[in-house]
């Protein structure tokens, strides 16, 4: 009599299979673990306050990174506001509105091949048409512009796959009630997707935090105060990666770890932020 397949022994190919899974997991966290540690490490014993309230200036004696600070805090705004609403409502008419199947696939293909693109690529494309043929010229509007096309695979993605992902009895049902299709969108399919459509938009905030050198040939390296809210984003703004890469060109180590150090603590605030935006649409939806 054959045994019941919960009967059979364990292959020794099936137990081997098991310990390089388990390896790869060790391995990864390890690296996360080490590589977050060294950089705390070298960075934590340099940070002070006030290398983040300063500006650096040779007549001043002083040494510090606000400008940078608010120069990121104005990129990851502004290339948000841009590509949110053109990812997530491209998304929305692809998986709810689209009907011809050869487009969408055209369309997923072409979104495919854009996050695949090379991010220097994208800052030769945004210095040349942003800042010279729109002569937005070296400004934080061209390094956000450039920026908004690099992040929308990512969101538009997340956002179909969390589309998909809601029930289709909740659209019946809905649109049983006499529900329209946008009110039945906006009142059941976005609610049930933000948790997918956040990761998408917590990605894309890492993508922003991290980049630097589509940026260096977009936005340029100036380190100022900014003069006026919206007037800043047409003068040149380095980022908090610009400038760890300028201090890492000139050796300053000690300040180049610090910088990551603090970029590390935006990219966790970030995603704790998103987070709990998300925990709260689980608890309404449960209430």
């Amino acid at each position: 009599m054959n045994n019941s397949i919960y009967e059979k022994k364990s292959r020794v190919i099936d137990n081997v299979v098991h310990v390089l899974i388990q390896l790869s997991t060790f391995i990864s966290v390890s690296l996360l673990v080490v590589i977050i540690g060294y950089i705390c490490y070298r960075g934590i014993p340099h940070f002070s306050f006030d290398y983040l309230i300063q500006t650096t200036s040779i007549l001043k004696n002083t040494v510090g990174i606000l400008p940078n600070i608010i120069n990121t805090i104005y990129i990851i705004v502004v290339t948000l506001v841009i590509a949110c609403p053109i990812g997530i409502g491209g998304a929305i008419y692809l998986n709810e509105y689209a009907t011809n199947k050869k487009f969408v696939n055209i369309i997923s293909f072409t979104t495919e091949v854009l996050a695949g693109i090379p991010s220097i690529i994208y800052g030769l494309f945004g210095m040349l048409f942003f800042g010279g043929v729109l002569k937005l010229e070296y400004s934080i509007l061209t390094g956000s512009l450039t920026l908004a096309i690099m992040i929308l695979p990512i969101i538009s993605r997340n956002a179909q796959v969390a589309l998909q992902a809601v029930p289709k009895s909740y659209r019946e049902a809905a649109l049983g009630m006499g529900s329209t299709k946008w009110y039945m969108i906006r009142s059941v399919l976005l609610p049930s997707a933000i948790p997918g459509i956040l990761t998408g938009v917590i990605l894309a905030m890492g993508r922003i935090v991290a980049e630097s050198a589509a940026l260096l040939f977009t936005a340029g390296s100036l380190s100022v105060l900014p003069k006026s809210l919206f007037g800043h984003l047409f003068s040149s703004g380095g980022t908090l990666t610009i400038q760890l890469y300028l201090e890492m060109a000139k050796a300053h180590y000690e300040q180049a770890f610090v910088i990551a150090f603090i970029l590390i603590l935006i990219i966790l605030l970030l995603n704790f932020i998103a987070k709990w935006i998300s925990n709260q649409f689980d608890v309404n939806k449960r209430g």
